[in-house]
């Protein structure tokens, strides 16, 4: 038989354990999210022109699909683009989201943050002339329905992973995976690593097509941190359309099916056959070039973006002949 002690420190031991087994079992309680040391994106951030400078800048050639998984659809309505951006009415469209690592423009990033708790909400990344404001969420809402509203930016949440923030982005229109037709459509996910290494911020956008793609289409850039100059606005210049040489009768530029007269424009310029130009997932693999080894010709000379020429070696003075003894 057990005594009165022994029954009220049996007791207390049970309660004590019930009260482990419960806090064990509870949701753990929300962390602040607070920056960490390589976690910290806000500033301004300055493109480095250099890498993919022809695709960034004037843009790529007008067929040249070379390492996009492209299929026969996207191909076919690729090659029948022909600059409708140009048109007055259609040059302050914004680009697609994924236009962040395929225009030459810098980034300004900031955090928002909740005013009570100090957690940040979202990390902002500021508007230019042809892009909008991109809010990447950090408060784990959930994406909306697939028959919620697609707009020109998008919707993005995003989660760290050590310094590697992730960020999910949908519910965005149709666009170009490349400035020259390549098409996307408004069913794209579009998954973006942004990992910063000291002043060096690299950004990794992977494109998921089910309409245009037959596997994900990966590119990357770079950007520098800007302590120098003053900080970027949150918003860039206006848009202001011009003459970039619509005809302005109306008439909507394109070309038709079998007729791109820029189909050969890169087997003459640099030999590349034309099965390596129309694209497809097989250009994207190393082992690809292999089969193209016995069609490549090398073209006698380059003619169009070239390689500079190697500058000469400076003539050294000539010596002045010795006085005579």
């Amino acid at each position: 038989m057990c005594k009165k002690g022994s029954l009220k420190r049996s007791s207390t031991t049970a309660t004590l354990l019930a009260l482990v087994v419960a806090v064990a079992n509870s949701p753990a309680p929300a962390q602040p999210s607070v920056i960490q040391p390589g976690t910290d994106l806000s500033g301004s951030w300055v493109a480095i022109g250099h890498e993919d400078a022809l695709e960034r800048g004037p843009g790529p050639y007008a067929v040249d699909y070379a390492g996009i998984p492209v299929n026969e659809e996207g191909r076919a309505k690729a090659l029948t683009w022909a600059s409708q951006d140009s048109m007055i009415e259609r040059q302050c469209m914004f680009w697609a989201a994924h236009y962040i690592v395929m225009g030459p423009w810098p980034l300004r990033i900031w955090p928002e943050t909740n005013p009570v708790t100090g957690r940040t909400i979202a990390w902002k990344i500021g508007a230019w002339e042809d892009r909008g404001l991109t809010t990447i969420w950090m408060d784990g809402r959930p994406h909306p329905s697939a028959n919620a509203r697609h707009t020109m930016g998008g919707f993005t949440t995003g989660v760290w992973q050590g310094n590697d923030l992730i960020a999910t982005t949908t519910h965005f229109k149709a666009g170009m995976v490349r400035k020259n037709g390549v098409p996307s459509s408004d069913q794209e996910t579009l998954t973006t690593h942004f990992i910063r290494h000291g002043d060096l911020l690299t950004v990794v956008a992977v494109m998921d097509d089910p309409v245009y793609l037959t596997e994900p289409y990966i590119v990357s850039t770079s950007f520098r941190l800007s302590l120098d100059g003053p900080p970027l606005a949150p918003t860039g210049p206006p848009c202001i359309p011009t003459y970039e040489g619509d005809p302005g009768n109306g008439s909507v530029p394109h070309i038709l099916p079998g007729q791109n007269p820029s189909i050969e424009e890169l087997t003459k310029l640099y030999g590349i056959p034309r099965e390596a130009v129309l694209g497809g997932a097989e250009t994207m693999d190393p082992e690809f070039r292999k089969k193209l080894k016995d069609k490549f010709v090398l073209p006698e000379k380059c003619t169009r973006n070239c390689s500079p020429p190697v500058a000469a070696p400076p003539q050294q003075p000539a010596q002045a002949a010795p006085p005579p003894r």
